[in-house]
């Protein structure tokens, strides 16, 4: 058997799911369409066939009581995994994220774990306009209680979610729904786990640290590639999990080259971008050489034109412009 086997980002959370469902009992999914029809982007294919209707549930539509469902089960010592069709549904299962799913562990003095996840797609790139195409991760990593994961690479997306799984806390697990086919890479065939909250450095450099989020980190890796060839060498640091943010890795990037650009898909407005960008002013502001940068969705609903969505999110061109501005006239 070969140490590792090429998969997409969605094989791999199938994978993920179907590896979780046989080893615990105490697993399940439910959510609209994700039995019989396997998911709105086929994620869940085959699972309902495999587990059967007791361990892979349709539920109506009613974002509100699945959420609430979940925090119950949780409670009483199942393992949840909600599926949300897009994040751009978060705010009708809020009450529950928020007031019950994030705080009951600490209500209670401890005495009460709520180990569910929920899984929502999100982003820009089928012109899906503005109710399915947000970026809200914002949202949910304000809130103490809750852990943020978002995967960029089929290796990075097993390894978090079977983590995410087994973790006694609620874990909010998002997808970029453009990632699902068109991301592929190497994924170990022996079973292992990603520790939330540890960030990747996705390649290394000297000149100046690219953080970047979700999609967005191949955004990156494409703009580090074209800075390379005006000899710029940067380095780009996936997060994996905004909540916990791995600060240390960050900063040691930062600290490193003296020069950083923050890039998200999220609104540029009270978003990650400004959190990560505070950090890096805050802490390692002796070590910079120019201001930290950020790059993130226009403060705009989201448009259904394609022409016009392209525009409304960081692409590989604006990134090398920042980058490049860092660096005045050296280059």
């Amino acid at each position: 058997m070969p140490e590792t086997i090429e998969m997409t980002l969605g094989e791999a959370i199938r994978e993920a799911l179907a590896e979780e469902l046989s080893r615990d009992p105490a697993v399940f999914i439910m959510g609209e369409d994700v039995g019989r029809a396997g998911g709105i982007f086929m994620v869940t294919k085959g699972l309902y066939e495999e587990f059967g209707k007791d361990r892979v549930m349709d539920t109506p539509i009613e974002e509100a009581g699945i959420v609430g469902l979940a925090v119950g089960a949780a409670m009483t010592g199942m393992r949840p995994i909600v599926e949300l069709m897009f994040t751009d549904f978060l705010p009708l299962a809020m009450e529950q994220l928020v007031n019950q799913a994030a705080k009951m562990h600490y209500m209670t003095a401890g005495q009460v774990k709520v180990p569910m996840v929920l899984r929502a797609t999100l982003g820009t790139g089928r012109g899906a306009a503005a109710q399915h195409s947000q970026s809200l991760h914002a949202l949910v990593a304000h809130i103490p209680g809750l852990k943020v994961v978002m995967p960029s690479t089929p290796y990075d997306a097993k390894g978090l979610l079977k983590a995410a799984i087994r973790d006694d806390n609620p874990v909010i697990f998002l997808e970029h729904k453009m990632c699902y086919n068109t991301v592929k890479g190497p994924v170990p065939t022996k079973e292992y786990l990603l520790p939330l909250g540890v960030a990747d450095v996705k390649r290394e450099g000297q000149d100046v640290t690219l953080v970047a989020i979700s999609r967005m980190v191949h955004v990156a890796l494409a703009a580090a590639e074209t800075l390379a060839r005006d000899g710029i060498s940067a380095e780009v640091v996936d997060p994996r999990t905004i909540r916990p943010l791995d600060k240390a890795t960050i900063l040691k990037s930062a600290m490193k080259t003296g020069r950083a650009v923050v890039i998200d898909e999220g609104h540029l407005s009270f978003g990650v971008t400004a959190e990560i960008a505070a950090l890096i002013a805050d802490e390692a502001f002796d070590y910079l050489d120019a201001p930290v940068k950020r790059l993130a969705a226009m403060d705009t609903p989201v448009p259904m034109a394609p022409i016009l969505e392209v525009a409304t999110i960081p692409n590989e061109q604006q990134v090398v412009a920042t980058v490049k501005a860092l660096f005045g006239r050296r280059y």
